[in-house]
């Protein structure tokens, strides 16, 4: 029944053709059997795709299906009504949309997986690996890099990456690793508030035109607020010592450094297309994709070389972390398409379904409903407040899509205040965020659900803690 009422609060729709710009003459067909049966439809799907672990169903299969079954009955609806126009122009500018945030991932996934590809992780796992640290030192360093990763690699990214190193060090301390793997979910969760490119819902936000890229940053402290709470709470029940040392190599390939500038030169090339003219950020995405087929193309032309970088000296801590070697080993020639093929297809589908069925639903009249109950009873601050509450039971996305779409009349402030509660609201439990379900997998038995939590309390004065200093520190934006 919470589910059902969580459910009900958070359905909405872009009813628009760019984020509520011009409204369509829709029906209210909440009453109708039309509205009960897609009602049901999408809570079937999303209770399927929450028992994806047990059921072992990938979970954009569920929603994909419901999708196309809602608006299919509201075809019939309309359809039976004699209006053949507005349910098509309706899924038409959720797809625009939709369109939008699907290129724009894909082209940044693609960054991502031949960063991969080239061994820049790898590197800095290695070099983590390498440097000595003390257990507490490397709760703390793990957590700072994953909080500083995440606005730019995403936070399920920096979680496994991060996860890995805690992983490699902390065999034979589960302590160690649980509240390691903890705090690197809340450091990623709140690193990805304070950037558009942190997370999808900072993307919607920023893609919306509610928040200007600058104004993200005036999140920074509140996020920082957020894991630092918890973070000095869990690390006095760090125990003392040292991890067991491991020697370990890791490669830069041929082009690491090149990808890299270009992956920042592409985000660059984003922010100034969309800030100075006015032009959807995918555009800079795409270009940026295309310049990488093209350095791509004439990096394949080159001797699979590849340069070693020795990451592991204990005892050697002042040395430069990426000091080049000159052992080569053979690699296949790059290919930026097979970077593509390794794109989480399963995801960016999942983003399809589900945003299809809630605008759907929000066609359907939901929108209304859930706009009156949460921002015309309750006030913009406590339902910003609540939309974090829920993001940690319901995905964030269709929570922040939900809000997007019902559009409320809010102060510049008050929309911040959103980004930041949906960002971080699903730190409060390990299935409230991609990067929490990530490393339960990648540190199955140690990093649970019930381990998770019993550190719940703490997360959650960091939640309040945040919001506090941001109603602070950024009165004025309200």
């Amino acid at each position: 029944m919470r589910l059902l009422v969580a459910l009900l609060l958070v359905l909405g729709l872009w009813p628009t053709a760019a984020w509520g710009a011009t409204e369509l003459a829709t029906i209210d067909l909440t009453s109708h059997w039309v509205g009960v049966a897609s009602l049901l439809l999408f809570v079937l799907s999303y209770l399927l795709v929450m028992g994806e672990e047990v059921l072992h169903l990938k979970k954009s299969k569920p929603v994909m299906v419901a999708a196309g079954l809602i608006w299919i009955l509201i075809g019939i609806a309309y359809a039976g009504l004699g209006d053949s126009h507005t349910a098509e122009a309706a899924i038409r500018a959720t797809l625009i949309e939709f369109s939008e945030l699907f290129l724009f991932l894909l082209a940044a996934m693609t960054f991502i997986n031949t960063m991969d590809d080239r061994g820049v992780f790898d590197a800095l796992r290695g070099w983590l690996v390498g440097r000595g640290f003390s257990l507490r030192a490397l709760f703390w360093v793990t957590g700072l890099l994953a909080f500083f990763i995440s606005p730019v690699a995403d936070n399920l990214t920096t979680a496994l990456l991060m996860g890995a190193v805690v992983m490699a060090l902390g065999t034979g301390k589960p302590r160690f690793v649980t509240l390691a793997c903890i705090s690197i979910v809340v450091a990623a969760n709140a690193g990805g508030t304070f950037s558009p490119f942190g997370d999808i819902t900072t993307l919607m936000v920023w893609q919306s035109g509610k928040v200007s890229f600058g104004h993200f940053f005036a999140l920074a402290l509140p996020s920082l607020v957020n894991w630092l709470v918890p973070a000095a709470i869990m690390s006095l029940s760090i125990e003392p010592g040292h991890p067991i040392p491991i020697r370990e190599r890791a490669v830069l390939h041929e082009g690491a450094w090149g990808v890299l500038g270009l992956f920042i030169g592409t985000i660059a090339l984003s922010v100034c297309v969309h800030n100075f003219l006015h032009l959807p950020p995918v555009l800079g995405m795409m270009t940026g994709l295309g310049l990488l087929k093209v350095y791509g193309y004439f990096l394949k032309q080159r001797p699979p070389k590849n340069r070693q970088v020795t990451i592991n000296e204990p005892d050697d801590v002042f040395a430069e972390p990426l000091a080049i070697g000159h052992v080569h080993i053979q690699k296949d020639p790059f290919d930026v398409y097979k970077q593509l093929e390794r794109t989480e297809w399963d995801t960016l589908m999942f983003f399809y379904g589900v945003l299809l069925c809630v605008g759907g639903l929000g066609t359907i009249g939901y929108l209304t409903m859930a706009s009156h109950l949460m921002y015309g009873g309750l006030g913009a601050t406590n339902a910003n407040v609540l939309v974090g509450l829920l993001s940690a039971v319901v995905d964030n996305i269709p929570v922040m899509f939900a809000v997007l779409s019902m559009n409320p009349d809010m102060s510049l402030g008050h929309w911040l205040l959103v980004t930041l509660t949906a960002g971080v609201g699903g730190s409060l439990l390990s299935i409230g965020s991609a990067a929490g379900v990530a490393l339960m997998g990648q540190a199955r038995g140690i990093y649970t659900f019930g381990s998770h939590l019993k550190w719940s309390w703490a997360i959650a004065l960091g939640y309040a803690a945040s919001i506090g200093v941001h109603l602070l520190v950024n009165r004025h934006l309200f």
